[in-house]
């Protein structure tokens, strides 16, 4: 399928998508409460429509996180992680934190979902009575068995090991034994495809996902009403506040470090930005983004390893996203969270982030598989709350995709930069 082509279908499915919302929630208000078809209730009927399609993404999140971490971290060259890989990685690493932490933030303060009751939400919370200290939660990023976690569905445990899979992959890969290289290029071309199968169950998952938006929204309008709408807006500019926090002051304050004009990278970056915000594909603006910062004098020897490394392993709008919609779906459903939590919201956001370049609805399954990585199931009113954010998913993740490119950009000046490498000329041009 040619990218014209796929990007028609994911429009088609957007509109979908967006009917469904509509309608579902149209009907879920307009019909009384415990509206009854014979003996049984609509609701109790249309409910595992919803069911249906969280557990067809629950069924596909393992796979997708295995196949795309080890595909993404053992694409990065050894030989290119010198000086400009190390630069590009820590700068990576470090907004990505900055960006969980402004999106946890924004939630605490905005709190969206506060005053949506969704009942029944302790049934969905799987929490050992005595929460684990904070050395245990980083003791158990490390497996002792990586197959017992990967049959148990440990989200932290299977990302580390993937991690340390792919680097050791990519290690092999780049040998000069011959024997060693052309059998670490057969687990490679293995696993990715792997990933190119995942990505077509995806796909098939998501022609589904119209009508269990449907069957979600139906359900929370139908017991919550308009109080939904407000909720579901509060989300919405609480996200997009995040990301205004990010650009206009994370990736300025950089600009401002390395002693170059904020105001000309907020001006070169535009194109990006805008071509994401509207493809919402990071892989599929990549050209654009080479293109700009050709155009702020980063020499290619740098933007060429870096930005493409950023598409993969850079998801600083995805993890505000993250950090906004677990604590909604927390406050819907009335749900406390601990400091462990947070902290182990915080670490699995960005481990995450590597794998999620490339994978349709990317968004939503890592927002799974933070809720799991917290003990809180994805079923009853956690579904419910998970189903509301999937309904304006499309809105979000123009919004993250956006800042997900910007953070590229943002990366090439400060290496470029950092090493003199950068044009001035071309940069004030």
């Amino acid at each position: 399928m040619t990218s014209t082509t796929q990007q028609k279908a994911n429009s088609k499915l957007l509109v979908r998508i967006i009917v469904a919302l509509v309608i579902g929630a149209a009907l879920g208000m307009l019909l009384p409460q415990n509206f009854m078809i014979g003996d049984t209730s609509l609701v109790s009927v249309i409910t595992p429509f919803g069911d249906l399609f969280v557990r067809l993404l629950k069924m596909i999140m393992v796979p997708i996180i295995i196949c795309s971490l080890i595909v993404g971290s053992s694409s990065i060259s050894p030989a290119h992680l010198g000086r400009v890989g190390g630069k590009a990685i820590l700068f990576y690493a470090v907004t990505t934190l900055i960006a969980i932490c402004i999106g946890l933030a924004c939630a605490a303060v905005f709190a969206p979902g506060l005053g949506l009751d969704l009942s029944d939400a302790s049934k969905a919370v799987e929490k050992a009575a005595n929460a684990p200290s904070m050395g245990q939660i980083l003791l158990n990023i490390i497996p002792t068995n990586p197959f017992d976690s990967i049959a148990k569905g440990e989200i932290l445990p299977i990302i580390a090991f993937c991690l340390f899979f792919g680097v050791g992959l990519a290690f092999c890969r780049d040998s000069k034994d011959e024997r060693i290289k052309n059998s670490a290029d057969t687990v490679f071309n293995l696993f990715d495809g792997m990933s190119e199968i995942m990505f077509n169950v995806v796909r098939w998952v998501m022609q589904y996902a119209p009508i269990g938006v449907f069957a979600l929204m139906f359900v929370v309008f139908n017991k919550s009403g308009a109080a939904a709408f407000g909720s579901l807006f509060n989300v919405t500019a609480t996200l997009y506040v995040g990301l205004a926090i990010q650009v206009l002051v994370v990736y300025t304050a950089v600009c401002a470090l390395v002693g170059l004009n904020p105001f000309v990278f907020l001006k070169k970056v535009r194109p990006p930005m805008l071509t994401a915000f509207v493809t919402r594909s990071s892989n599929g603006t990549l050209p654009i983004t080479m293109q700009s910062a050709e155009n702020m004098g980063i020499p290619k020897s740098v933007y060429g390893f870096v930005l493409p490394v950023g598409a993969t392993v850079n998801m600083n709008g995805t993890t505000i996203y993250l950090g906004v919609c677990t604590m909604f779906i927390a406050n819907a459903c009335g749900i406390p969270l601990t400091g462990n939590d947070y902290f182990t919201i915080i670490i699995t956001s960005m481990l995450a982030a590597i794998g999620t370049a490339g994978v349709p609805g990317a968004g939503a399954l890592m927002l799974l598989l933070i809720l799991e990585s917290v003990g809180i199931k994805v079923s009853g009113s956690v579904a419910i709350a998970y189903g509301m954010i999937l309904g304006i998913d499309a809105i979000l993740d123009m919004g993250r995709t956006s800042m997900n490119v910007t953070g590229d950009a943002a990366a090439a000046v400060y290496v470029a930069k950092t090493e003199k490498e950068l044009d001035l000329e071309q940069w004030n041009s």
